[in-house]
């Protein structure tokens, strides 16, 4: 089972991903996780570039995910999370599955109403003690206390930037540079799209009937 899954900020990526690979015991793979283990593994041209700050190139991240891809780990299969960003990448990544005789698939777009996504960002608490997490706006997810960790009485905190107009700017770059990509899967026939606005057990409900065939 192979799953490429795309979201917006705050739509349930994370989660969903945990919950599939625990789930159907297939690898995770990440482009960031990838490079991080890269440069750990003394790759010191790549620890140069992403230490100056710099974009690290189309060439190197697909070097790396059809590495990654061929490994031992995926024989059940894997998620793609981050990859592909656009569609040039898409067509590249459609050419390494044909050198390599992979399926791509499902490619899973979680839709979330902006608005609900909106308050899930500004009604994130955290508390800076136990890193446990709350929402102020959601039954469920409140702290017992206003501002006050349940679990260890902690004063909680907010992030600077977890605000809607923040919100708001990073959801209207997400469409403009997904969409395209979201597009192009859906003409390839191979896009399915799940409701991600109920809780995170619904969706990843949603998200099995899909890939059992339901």
């Amino acid at each position: 089972m192979n799953i490429i899954l795309i979201a917006p900020p705050a739509g349930g990526k994370g989660t969903q991903s945990e919950l599939l690979c625990s789930k159907y015991n297939i690898a995770h793979i990440s482009t960031g996780d990838l490079l991080r283990a890269e440069v750990e593994n003394g790759n010191t041209e790549l620890k140069k570039i992403m230490d100056a700050g710099m974009l690290v190139s189309d060439e190197i991240i697909f070097d790396l995910i059809k590495k990654r891809i061929s490994s031992n780990d995926t024989i059940n299969g894997y998620l793609l999370d981050g990859f592909p960003r656009n569609i040039e990448q898409a067509k590249t990544y459609d050419e390494i599955l044909k050198d390599l005789n992979k399926d791509i698939g499902y490619v899973i777009e979680l839709n979330i109403d902006p608005e609900l996504a909106a308050k899930r960002i500004s009604g994130r608490r955290s508390c800076p003690k136990c890193g446990a997490t709350y929402n102020i706006y959601f039954d469920g997810m409140k702290p017992t206390n206003e501002n006050i960790c349940n679990k260890c009485g902690s004063s909680l905190t907010k992030r600077d930037d977890d605000n809607e107009e923040t919100y708001k700017t990073r959801y209207n770059t997400y469409l403009e540079k997904t969409k395209p990509l979201i597009d192009y899967y859906k003409k390839s026939g191979v896009l399915y799209v799940v409701d991600a606005n109920g809780t995170p057990e619904e969706t990843f409900k949603n998200i099995e009937d899909i890939v059992r065939g339901d």
